[in-house]
């Protein structure tokens, strides 16, 4: 169970944290959430796909495999991709809110990164945030507002009717067959159906240019399923 506790510079003077990446630190994960002022990023990488979570509600995703504990861009102790997805980078930290709705960094104490002896200084030795520190507070914040302009971006899809569930088969090299499912992608048909009027308002909020970046990584799946046919004849899938 995460373990998350306030940031703060006397009880965590000594916290360093692990940014190596490996299956040992959490790395072993077949998505990850992702925003759509992050989708430019992602799409040269990763395909995006949306599932719903226990809400019901609708979230993006950037797909690192095809099932559960599966990432096929680590590489021994790498990531093997120019971006790291921000929902991957921030760990282990996280927003919280304070007594009065501010917004305060908190961390995980019980995640593999976290270390007394190795790995980044959260704090320099006087009580100072390092810029290791910096950057994550840049990252939080920037995942937070991504997060928050997601729901009006899945609104708007919604309201077009432009999500649709898909079945993915893959036949692999040995020839097992394998059925991605589950998963949510931009209906493109009713993408080209629709109105003047609505693609207007999409353009003009910034959802269009987001859709076209969902529907481009889709062709992101045929370099994963090469990254799993490699997995196979070395005999590690």
């Amino acid at each position: 169970m995460p373990k998350n506790v306030l940031l703060n510079n006397i009880e965590h003077k000594d916290l360093h944290i692990v940014t190596a990446r490996g299956a040992q630190y959490g790395d072993d994960v077949m998505f990850a959430l992702t925003f759509p002022a992050e989708f430019r990023s992602i799409q040269a990488h990763y395909p995006i796909v949306f599932s719903k979570g226990p809400d019901g509600k609708f979230q993006p995703l950037a797909l690192f495999g095809f099932k559960q504990n599966q990432n096929l861009f680590l590489s021994n102790d790498s990531w093997d991709a120019t971006y790291v997805p921000l929902m991957v980078e921030r760990q282990p930290f996280l927003i919280g809110s304070g007594p009065n709705g501010e917004l305060l960094v908190h961390v995980d104490l019980d995640h593999p990164r976290v270390s007394r002896t190795q790995g980044e200084a959260v704090f320099r030795e006087h009580g100072g945030t390092t810029d290791y520190l910096e950057r994550i507070n840049s990252t939080l914040m920037t995942l937070h507002q991504g997060i928050a302009a997601t729901a009006p971006f899945v609104d708007a899809l919604i309201e077009h009717n432009l999500l649709e569930s898909f079945v993915f088969d893959i036949q692999l090299a040995d020839g097992s067959q394998n059925r991605l499912s589950g998963f949510y992608t931009v209906h493109e048909d009713r993408l080209r159906n629709l109105d003047g009027a609505a693609l207007e308002r999409l353009h003009k909020t910034g959802y269009l240019q987001a859709i076209f970046m969902v529907i481009a990584s889709l062709s992101n799946f045929r370099a994963l399923i090469e990254r799993q046919q490699k997995l196979l004849k070395t005999g590690h899938a």
